[in-house]
């Protein structure tokens, strides 16, 4: 009797589609807001506007500013660390070794392939995360939504230089996450600077993004080792 009761409750709490329609609407409109007003001139009231629903309703289902801040950040990082962690098993039960390149891959090519094919909301996306990535006041976020992710790539990548001090296999790793956050933010910049009208698309800079971060990596790693083995 008690086990019926409690599947009833259950089923009363379920949110409506209804709900879930809102909740996606007012995460979208604070999706672009925070990207492109930034999270301090983007108001609850600009938001409710944008996703077309009453002022109330965005603090009914997400309470404050900065708790919806987090929720809208890490609505994209849930799916986005299961693409790449899916990405690196896959790599891993290759058989085949296992090269900086192809971490780098896993990593990157999941959130470009997404932002180059899934709709303006992931390119957005990408100013969120230099956003948190910028301030140390959203530590809180980052440690919540990106490190556990980003700390398994970090793992492969110490494991290729076991010699090579942690942190700096860690500074190299951040260098290279900025550049694909760069790529996804500024590709335009990189045809100013050429004086070509075109605009760069994700598709035609990811392979070069990938040789620039394997190659910086290995250059600070390697040079790292020979030089501790030259001191020992």
């Amino acid at each position: 009797m008690i086990k019926k009761i409690s599947q009833e409750k259950q089923r009363q709490r379920a949110p409506s589609k209804s709900s879930l329609e809102t909740r996606q609407k007012i995460l979208d409109a604070a999706e672009h807001l925070f990207a492109f007003r930034s999270y301090d001139a983007a108001s609850i009231r600009d938001i409710a506007q944008r996703a077309d629903v009453k002022l109330g309703l965005v603090n009914h289902h997400f309470g404050t500013k900065e708790d919806l801040f987090f929720k809208t950040v890490e609505r994209r990082a849930e799916e986005l660390a299961r693409l790449r962690l899916d990405a690196l098993e896959l790599l891993k039960a290759s058989g085949e070794a296992i090269t900086l390149r192809g971490i780098l891959e896993a990593f990157f090519y999941p959130y470009l392939e997404k932002a180059e094919n899934s709709g303006p909301g992931w390119l957005a996306y990408a100013r969120l995360v230099a956003m948190v990535s910028a301030e140390e006041r959203w530590s809180t976020i980052s440690r919540a939504c990106f490190d556990p992710t980003a700390k398994v790539f970090l793992t492969e990548i110490a494991k290729l230089y076991p010699e090579t001090d942690l942190r700096k296999v860690s500074a190299t790793f951040v260098f290279s996450i900025s550049s694909q956050i760069a790529l996804c933010t500024s590709a335009w910049r990189v045809d100013a600077m050429a004086g070509k009208d075109h605009t760069s698309g994700i598709a035609e800079l990811k392979t070069l993004l990938v040789d620039f971060t394997t190659a910086g990596i290995h250059s600070a790693l390697s040079q790292q080792a020979l030089d501790i083995s030259a001191n020992a």
